[in-house]
């Protein structure tokens, strides 16, 4: 199933801390050989400051306790490096630390500039050193500590390009912390400012909206409102066009979330639209299903598909989610999209046949004989569905109510009389009424 697997699309709309959390989902999976992730979690590490993670993952992949002399000397800079801008931010970091100091400052940015410079001889330069510093902690792996630096110094900064720089780090933090409610909040704020700010070409406005999304799939398949959120951002004409334009893959991702969400039903139509324009620029299990059933009626075809989308989920690291419950492991998103997928199987092809044998549809529906019959029963129970379980002969027969086009007409026409007779009364009467009263 490698041959589904979108991390190295994904790698590349990501920074590169966000990467490892894929990863380390693959190598659980076993998709790949161990050496491979090892192997691409040192280069990616080789973009940040985690010398000593670098360190302990080479002595894991070539048994041994010796390390790379480039590796040593890069410590040594990581750690020199560190201490500098420690001294630097040190007398904003210490402002920052005090409660009462921090309660000083007001929603006017102008305003804390002078009085910090006035007051606490803190500048310009003490609060760039801040951002380095914030930037510098995010690159060592402490997100907690750059999450809060990061969020002080937007408050401070009056550069717009530094403080869209720095609400990235500060929602990259977040997702890397897992507090996916903070990271929804910044995720809308950087969504605001996306789509209101003046870029310095509609390119650039397009890559930012392709790394919201990608970035965005962290939280919406972990938030508990994520998946009307997803579908909320990416049926956005802006955000969809920005799919369509160069991003895709991601459509796996909106498909899902549609499929899954009962009461987003209404958007499958738009979505099997885009899926279609779609095809030959990308395709997948996911995709291959939904264009099976509801473009080519093919329950066959849709069949297959459905038994490589479970694949598919297993195999991926936003999809794949797995929850133990005792001893039991269970990955909720594949267990509610395969009973939606064959509710999708089971609802278009009653709508096209009247009798329908139960044990061919349970092989549709990839179940065996019992289960399909209690599924179909259950489903009919608990359902406004107009039909019943032949149990002897083992089919599901549709009941329809048919009424005569002529009765229709009739019935309508009779309707359409009966409203033109009162119209007619409601506007004779009182003119007759006036009439009288004016002789």
């Amino acid at each position: 199933m490698a041959e589904h697997d979108l991390t190295a699309r994904m790698a590349g709309q990501m920074d590169c801390h966000l990467v490892f959390p894929l990863l380390e989902f693959l190598q659980e999976r076993q998709l790949y050989a161990d050496e491979e992730i090892l192997e691409a979690k040192i280069r990616l590490l080789g973009g940040t400051n985690m010398v000593d993670y670098a360190m302990d993952i080479h002595k894991s992949l070539h048994g041994t306790e010796d390390v790379p002399e480039d590796m040593v000397k890069r410590r040594t800079e990581v750690v020199s490096r560190l201490r500098a801008l420690d001294a630097a931010a040190a007398p904003i970091v210490s402002f920052l630390q005090s409660p009462q100091l921090v309660q000083e400052l007001r929603p006017d940015k102008q305003y804390n500039i002078h009085m910090l410079q006035e007051r606490f001889q803190i500048g310009p330069d003490q609060i760039e050193a801040l951002y380095q510093y914030a930037k510098f902690q995010f690159d060592c792996g402490n997100y907690s500590g750059a999450a809060d630096y990061l969020y002080q110094y937007r408050a401070l900064c009056t550069n717009s390009e530094r403080s869209l720089s720095a609400l990235w780090g500060k929602l990259a933090a977040e997702i890397l912390m897992q507090n996916w409610d903070v990271a929804l909040e910044e995720l809308n704020r950087l969504k605001e400012i996306i789509d209101s700010k003046n870029f310095s070409s509609p390119l650039n406005q397009l890559q930012n909206r392709i790394w919201l999304m990608h970035w965005s799939l962290f939280i919406f398949f972990n938030h508990e409102n994520g998946r009307n959120g997803i579908i909320d951002l990416f049926f956005q004409d802006r955000y969809l066009n920005a799919i369509q334009t160069n991003a895709h893959h991601l459509l796996r991702y909106l498909a899902t979330a549609v499929v899954v969400n009962k009461r987003r039903r209404n958007m499958l139509k738009e979505l099997i639209k885009v899926i279609q324009q779609e095809q030959h620029s990308y395709k997948d299990p996911i995709t291959e299903f939904l264009e099976c059933l509801y473009v080519n009626y093919d329950f066959d075809g849709a069949q297959q598909k459905l038994m490589e989308c479970e694949q598919v989920i297993l195999n991926d690291p936003f999809l794949g989610k797995r929850i133990e419950e005792g001893k039991f492991i269970t990955v909720p998103l594949r267990d509610e999209f395969l009973e939606n997928a064959r509710l999708f199987i089971f609802e278009t092809y009653c709508r096209i046949h009247r009798c329908i044998d139960i044990g061919m549809l349970a092989q549709k529906l990839n179940m065996n004989y019992d289960e399909a019959e209690l599924w179909i029963m259950n489903l009919v129970r608990n359902s406004k569905l107009d039909a019943k379980i032949d149990s002897v002969s083992g089919t599901l027969i549709m009941t329809t109510n048919h009424v005569d086009i002529h009765e229709q007409i009739i019935e309508s026409l009779k309707n359409l009389n009966m409203r033109t007779h009162l119209l007619a009364k409601n506007i004779v009467e009182p003119a007759q009424a006036a009439q009288q009263a004016a002789r």
